[in-house]
């Protein structure tokens, strides 16, 4: 079981409060959490990865176990603390200004 922090507005528009819990097959790595989020709730598709390309977007943020996962390859394994359940995969809404 994979547990993800959404950011608040990922949440509402998700109808979800707290984690959410997935249940993933295969290793687990970014590409496999997102597709089994968004498949569990389509109404998250292209806001967190683009829809054609697959590719996150600009001010989304990915975090696990203290590490900025962001720039990882999305079919790498995520740390055996998230994939254990122990640790949140965290998706985060990035700041942007002055």
């Amino acid at each position: 079981m994979i547990r993800v922090v959404l950011p608040a507005h990922l949440k509402n528009l998700a109808h979800v409060t707290g984690e959410v819990r997935l249940d993933v097959t295969g290793p687990a790595t970014q590409r496999l959490v997102l597709d089994s989020l968004e498949a569990r709730y389509p109404m998250l598709l292209g806001t967190i990865r683009d829809r054609h390309s697959g590719k996150r977007r600009a001010f989304v943020r990915f975090y696990a176990c203290q590490e900025d996962l962001s720039n990882e390859s999305p079919d790498a394994p995520l740390p055996e603390p998230v994939a254990a359940g122990e640790e949140p995969f965290i998706i985060l809404g990035a700041m942007a200004g002055g």
